[in-house]
């Protein structure tokens, strides 16, 4: 049995470097692809209802980058309609852990509970896009 849920989009070097420091922590992931789950309003709030809406949204979405979407103009009901219709938007990861369910990987009551004191630098939270690419946030 895993010891967390890890929703990403797979090929996100950022993901891949957060689900290197859980394992090297010892922990046994369940990775999921968060863009082909089946998600409801019901299983997706479980993750993102402790943070504000703004914070539900991957800032590096192309329609957040454009300016299509503000983030901080939605409420919860169409900020849950959007990120249901185009999960690209939903900030990740995504985690499952024993001590609870939470979007990003900052919530500092999950990490620590889980041992994890990443450093005060970004490297954990922001796209790693290589300079030669279009960037994580591109489907994929």
């Amino acid at each position: 049995m895993p010891d967390i849920v890890f929703y990403e989009k797979p090929g996100c070097l950022t993901n891949a470097k957060q689900k290197s420091l859980l394992r090297s922590h010892g922990y046994n992931l369940a990775v999921r692809n968060l863009l082909t789950e089946s998600w409801t309003e019901a299983s997706l709030y479980g993750f993102l209802g402790n943070k504000p809406v703004a914070d539900w949204f991957n800032p590096a979405a192309p329609m957040i980058k454009s300016g299509q979407i503000n983030p901080h103009q939605q409420s919860e009901a169409s900020a849950m309609a959007l990120l249901l219709e185009d999960p690209l938007l939903i900030r990740r990861p995504l985690i499952d852990t024993r001590f609870g369910k939470t979007v990003g990987f900052d919530d500092a009551v999950i990490l620590s509970s889980l041992g994890i004191y990443p450093n005060v630098d970004d490297r954990y939270q922001s796209c790693s896009k290589p300079a030669d690419t279009s960037g994580c946030a591109e489907p994929g």
